[in-house]
This record gives structure tokens, C-alpha cells and sequence, in this order.
């Protein structure tokens, strides 16, 4: 069967991947709304109903990559989506709160196969010269999702209430499945069916002494602990003076900064250097702000840097690891290690606040570049010795 052309391939997995970001996004930007329909939950709790997913996918981020290499992508990435639509169609019914929250333990079931299977597919049946353009597409993914639904989230919920919103991800999920059935040929999963021998157990026990596996995770986790924190607790490290607009474009720049700078970069050099140039700039800008405090300034040059790690991060998984399933695990890892970061960031960045509200929050910042950048040289240094001579990326 002939293969689809890259962009319409990518383009395909990136509706899936708005989809998966969406599962996040509709119930965090419909929050008060949430809410008002469960009244009788205090917010403690329904918030647990928005980071559920989060959860799911650090405990079972691995387990995720386990699945994906032995099903195969493709058919893990349809059953994803199909699970989610179905999900989807369920909670627009608004069902009792304790039904709701084992609907969120299913979709980040589902949450977690998209995440993991789509980069996979992406790395594998996208050329070289398109596959790091393509996956720093992949890696903005969230950020846009959420742009997306904050934009039409008051005017479907003004028509047609939470129901509304939570149908129409239903259909988006719907047809983002039909449109994976279409365009991904069956032979695009192949290499990703062969058998994970190894049992879970082992698994957990050995991916992160693996360099491939290893190395995109921590790295993503050095960069997840810090972009969710900065965004969250903007108002007390800007004393209040950061202006309303700044946690919505900071996230936007760090976008736009990885679909141009990111792309240029990636098209003339590997992956590695580009992480850790991204951590050492992050870190750069970590001093200035220790110097002239979280300004509008320096918090949109943070987020630009960032993007050199966002960009790099999903594109250095298919340079240090050679096979599908390596590639699905590493994904899962990745996946599982950026969903401790998002959980972890921010009580730890306002804890360091609150001990020592000038360098505090600047440490930890510096901390958290300073192992991404060792991480990323020293983990990947070894992964990239251990791959074939042929696969290697100098």
C-alpha cells in the first residue's frame, strides 16, 4: 500500500494529538462551570476530577509503551481514540460525580495510548529530513489544544451548556479515529509490533537504566516541573504586575518559537545538543531573572527558550533509540515522567516561594535547567554510544 505523504500523515496524528490534549482541556477551562453542575463536591475534589488524567498517566506511563509495542501503534492509536470518543459521548450525559471521575480513569487510559503511539507513528513512517519538523509539530500539541478550547469553549457552553462541550471532543475524538483508519496504511505499525519480551515488572525495573529510554524522560521531566509551575504561579512571582494577557501569549511564544527557531535548528542538527542548548538558555535567563525579577520580559524570554527543549524533546526519541518498541517505551516513558513534572512543578516552585520569595523560586528554576542539561549530555552521550554505528547521530 502506497504511503501517505508526510505532512498529511503528520497533520493526521496531530488531530489525534489535539484530541488527547483536549481530554485535559475541557473540564480545566469549563472549571467553574464544573462547579456550578456538581455543586454538592467542593473544589478540592473536582479538581481531582481534572488531574486524573495526570495520575493515570504517572503511574501507568510505562505499562502505555509495554501495550503499544506489542498491539502495534496503529491499532493501540484507534482504540485510543475510540475509547475517548465513546468516554466523551458519555460524560455530555453529565452522569453522578463518582461515575465522572471512573470516566476520567478511562480516558487517561486513553490519554496515555494516544500520547505514547502517535510520536511513535510519527517517527516511523515520516522520512528523515521531515521527522524532527514533524515531531516539534507533535510537541506543541497541548499548548494548542488548550488555546483552541479557552477560545471556543464560553461560546459552545453560552449554546449548549458543559454537555455541548464535552459532546463536540466526542465527535472531534470520532473523527479523528475515522481519519487514522483512512490515511495510516497498516504497514505503518509493523515495526512496532514486535514482542516486548520483557514483563512489566522488569520494565519499570529497567527502562530507566536504558541511555534511549532514559535520557528523552528526564529530560522532560527537568522541563515539566518548571513550564505548568512558571504559568501557575505567575501572579505571586511577578508580585501581581504581570499583566492579564502574559500567561496566555508566554505559552503561544514558546509555540511559535518552536515551529520556526526549533524547526531551523533541528533540520541541521541532532536532537541532544539541541535539548541541552535549550536547558543551558533557560538557565541563562534563570540568572537575568535572580537579577531583574520575573518581568513580562523575562518570563517570554524563559518560555522562548523553552521551546528549544520542547522541540527537541520528542525528536531526540527516534535518533538514541533504533526500534519501534524502544521507541513506543521511551514515548511512554517520556509521557510518564512529564506527568510527575506537571503534578509536582508547582507545589514544589510555591513551597521554594514561600521559604524565600526572592531566590528561591530562581534555584529552583536553575536546578531543575542544571540536571537537564546534564542529563541530556551525560544519559544521551551513553545512548547515543550504544545504538548501531549506522543509527548513530554525532
Amino acid at each position: 500500500m502506497r504511503m501517505p505523504h508526510p505532512l498529511l500523515l503528520t497533520l493526521t496524528l496531530y488531530l489525534a494529538g489535539l484530541g488527547a490534549a483536549g481530554q485535559f482541556s475541557k473540564l480545566a477551562v469549563s472549571f467553574v462551570t464544573l462547579t456550578e453542575v456538581y455543586a454538592a463536591q467542593s473544589d478540592a475534589v473536582l479538581g481531582l476530577a481534572v488531574s486524573l488524567i495526570s495520575l493515570v498517566g504517572l503511574i501507568l506511563g510505562l505499562v502505555a509503551g509495554i501495550v503499544v509495542s506489542r498491539i502495534g501503534a496503529k491499532r493501540a492509536l484507534v482504540a485510543a481514540l475510540a475509547l475517548g470518543a465513546v468516554v466523551s459521548f458519555w460524560q455530555a450525559t453529565l452522569p453522578a460525580f463518582s461515575w465522572l471521575l471512573a470516566s476520567r480513569v478511562l480516558e487517561g487510559a486513553s490519554h496515555l495510548l494516544i500520547v505514547v503511539a502517535a510520536p511513535t507513528l510519527i517517527a516511523e513512517a515520516t522520512p528523515d529530513r521531515y521527522r524532527p519538523a514533524a515531531l516539534t509539530l507533535w510537541s506543541t500539541f497541548f499548548g494548542v489544544a488548550f488555546a483552541v478550547t479557552a477560545g471556543v469553549a464560553p461560546w459552545m457552553m453560552a449554546q449548549g451548556g458543559l454537555p455541548m462541550l464535552l459532546g463536540a471532543h466526542g465527535v472531534w475524538m470520532t473523527l479523528a479515529c475515522v481519519a487514522v483508519l483512512v490515511v495510516l496504511p497498516p504497514a505503518v505499525s509493523e515495526t512496532a509490533r514486535a514482542s516486548a519480551h520483557l514483563s512489566i515488572v522488569r520494565r519499570h525495573l529497567t527502562a530507566y537504566a536504558t541511555p534511549g529510554i532514559a535520557m528523552p524522560a528526564l529530560a522532560w521531566l527537568c522541563y515539566t516541573l518548571t513550564f505548568v509551575s512558571v504559568l501557575t504561579a505567575l501572579p505571586l512571582l511577578t508580585q501581581g504586575a504581570a499583566p492579564g494577557w502574559l500567561a496566555t501569549v508566554a505559552p503561544l511564544v514558546s509555540i511559535a518559537v518552536a515551529l520556526t527557531v526549533g524547526v531551523a535548528v533541528l533540520s541541521r542538527r541532532a536532537a541532544r545538543p539541541v535539548v541541552v542548548l535549550g536547558f543551558g538558555l533557560c538557565a541563562v535567563v534563570s540568572v537575568g531573572i535572580l537579577l531583574v525579577g520575573f518581568t513580562t520580559l523575562t518570563v517570554l524570554l524563559l518560555f522562548a527558550a523553552m521551546a528549544l527543549v520542547q522541540s527537541a524533546g520528542f525528536a531526540v526519541v527516534p535518533q538514541i533509540n533504533a526500534d519501534g518498541p524502544s521507541r513506543a517505551l521511551a514515548n511512554g516513558a517520556l509521557a510518564q515522567m512529564g506527568n510527575l513534572g506537571n503534578l509536582s512543578g508547582t507545589p514544589l516552585l510555591i513551597a521554594v516561594y514561600q521559604g524565600a520569595p526572592v531566590w528561591g523560586p530562581v534555584l529552583f528554576l536553575v536546578l531543575a535547567y542544571g540536571a537537564g542539561i546534564y542529563l541530556s549530555w551525560e544519559i544521551g552521550r551513553r545512548a547515543v554510544a550504544a545504538m548501531e554505528p549506522a543509527h548513530r547521530f554525532r
